[in-house]
């Protein structure tokens, strides 16, 4: 999101909760403090969900960051591999030793 979006998403969030305050002044009393429930959920509920779109696009771009670096180490990590030696396992879990005609063993 950028900027200008974030304040105008915001303050028309902030501009229904005082519409809805104005509104229950200025109105009759049944209607005014209808209108001033509506109004006021509405921007509560628009604050909410921009408050949880926040989060989530930060997380994105958390995640985003983890796997460029990620990818950039592993870039780095082949450039320092001589020719001659083999890829690194992907599971992450060394072999164990093995002779020829015995089972694997465990130390």
């Amino acid at each position: 999101m950028t900027r200008r979006s974030r304040i105008v998403g915001f303050g028309s969030a902030a501009l229904l909760v005082v519409l809805g305050a104005v509104c229950a002044a200025v109105f009759s009393p049944g209607l005014g403090e209808d209108l001033a429930l509506v109004l006021i959920s509405l921007g509560a509920i628009l604050a909410v969900s921009l408050v949880f779109l926040e989060v989530g696009l930060s997380e994105d771009r958390e995640r985003a960051r983890e796997e460029a670096t990620r990818a950039r180490d592993a870039r780095a990590d082949e450039k320092r591999r001589k020719p001659g030696d083999e890829a690194p396992r992907q599971h992450g879990r060394a072999r164990l030793p093995r002779m020829r005609g015995r089972p694997r063993r465990l130390h």
